[in-house]
């Protein structure tokens, strides 16, 4: 090879080399996917910024419980609305495929029925067969196969058949058996009507406890990582237990189950459901997200108690109410909210229980009701001097040992002094009421700023 060529070739070799890495042996970092933030649907971005929690001096009560301090909070989405029964009927529903498919896969699996005999076998899994599995697949199943709380953690649900409610369409005695064991008991049923046990109906989650893990060091992984398991169906006997000597039976058998309610928002929901929920909606979201090769958004969760009361306000300092106020009227003589008004007129402002989610006008940030309709949950333990120690950004006080949850915002059932957005409340986690639903929000992925920040 003469000198010119070689020198030739060592020239594209290196213009080669050069195009391949790109960087000119700078420090560039690590070329990734461009994020985008997606406010997800239903939801309403609440800018991060100060703002003056707690009640005012006047309110000689009140201040002892929630003392006024200045405290910020980062950007975050809150949904517009409290959560519909329509949107829970879709976790329970979700929750109950689940478990149904779950115990028709494992039947098919110990009598050996396979898809294609038009029975029971076609709601096996659908990975059983190994032949079906991937090379990952072939080796959790090899190695993990039988742990877990049925034995068969890995394995694929098929849910491209659709389940089949109505007896008579059941397609084999197997299918039957599943299905009967699913509903209480026959001497329980009444009106020639079978329910289902929900008690039976549960969604299991895992979570990491940070928050231990931190204060911890010597902890291992396995011992801050959380495995709660709920019931999901809200508890429709609230509206019977709440109120002695009334009667509201029609509650009881309409209000989650029919259609007509499903604007309205979802009542009878513990704090641990509503937690529950939470981790099902950031599953259920992600899920789709991997199918479609995106990364993952933040996980949705109950706000805390700081977040709350600054979504409450929408940007208003040192108001009553999230419209202002001091007056629960507007200047035409309307109630803003549902409320108890007028000493127990119940009826004064156009409503006897709830009302549809999106009532009345939002506050300055598109956030429906956050005074009235349905008391709310958040992410935090009731504790009366927790104003004093708290943090000042960021604020959260959640004591796992301390099932006193705030609530906020009061009900349909309340004096106006609980629609005010700087009164505080509390239930025990596993209580329902007929009166307290929630909402829920998510990290916003970036900085805003309110329009009291300071600007340059």
């Amino acid at each position: 090879m003469n000198i010119k060529k070689f020198a030739l070739l060592t020239t594209v070799l290196a213009l080669m080399v050069s195009c391949n890495s790109g960087d000119r042996g700078q420090l560039v970092g690590v070329k990734g996917n461009k994020w985008h933030p997606e406010k997800p649907y239903g939801m309403a971005l609440v800018p991060g910024g100060a703002f003056i929690m707690g009640k005012s001096d006047d309110d000689l009560a009140g201040v002892q419980d929630a003392p006024t301090r200045t405290v910020t909070v980062r950007a975050f989405y809150m949904d517009e609305t409290e959560i519909t029964n329509s949107e829970y009927r879709q976790f329970v529903e979700w929750v109950r495929d689940s478990t149904l498919r779950t115990k028709l896969a494992i039947l098919a699996d110990e009598i050996g029925e396979t898809p294609g005999n038009g029975g029971i076998g076609e709601f096996a899994f659908n990975n059983a067969d190994p032949d079906d599995m991937t090379v990952y697949e072939k080796y959790m199943d090899n190695n993990y196969s039988g742990l877990g709380p049925t034995g068969y953690e890995g394995k694929k649900l098929n849910k491209d058949i659709d389940l089949i409610f109505d007896t008579a369409d059941y397609p084999d005695e197997y299918y039957a058996e599943v299905m009967d064991t699913m509903h209480l008991p026959i001497e329980e049923s009444y009106n020639g009507q079978r329910t289902w046990d929900v008690k039976k109906f549960k969604f299991q989650y895992k979570y990491m406890d940070i928050q231990k893990a931190a204060k911890n060091r010597d902890l291992s992984r396995k011992d801050v990582i959380i495995t709660e398991e709920v019931t999901v169906y809200p508890d429709t006997t609230a509206w019977i237990r709440d109120f002695s000597y009334s009667y509201n039976e029609p509650m009881h058998n309409d209000y989650f189950w029919h259609d007509a309610y499903g604007d309205y928002p979802v009542v009878g929901v513990s704090w641990k459901q509503a937690k529950a929920f939470c981790q099902w909606r950031t599953l259920y979201h992600n899920s789709y997200r991997k199918s479609k090769g995106k990364q993952f958004v933040n996980s949705y969760r109950l706000p805390s108690e700081a977040e709350w009361e600054y979504a409450a306000r929408g940007g208003l300092q040192g108001a009553t109410y999230p419209w202002g106020g001091p007056y629960a009227k507007n200047d035409r003589g309307c109630f803003m909210a549902n409320f108890k008004p007028l000493r127990g007129d119940y009826a004064a402002d156009q409503a006897l229980y709830t009302v549809e989610a999106d009532a009345y006008e939002p506050n300055d940030f598109n956030l429906y009701n956050m005074a009235g309709n349905v008391s709310e949950w958040v992410q935090g333990s009731y504790d009366a001097a927790s104003y004093e120690y708290m943090s000042s950004f960021n604020p959260s006080v959640n004591n796992p040992d301390n099932e006193r949850k705030v609530v906020r915002g009061g009900s349909w059932k309340d004096v106006a002094y609980f629609l005010q957005v700087s009164s505080r409340d509390y239930e025990y986690a596993d209580s329902a009421r007929s009166y307290i639903g929630f909402r829920t929000v998510q990290d916003y992925m970036g900085t805003e700023v309110t329009k009291n920040a300071a600007t340059n």
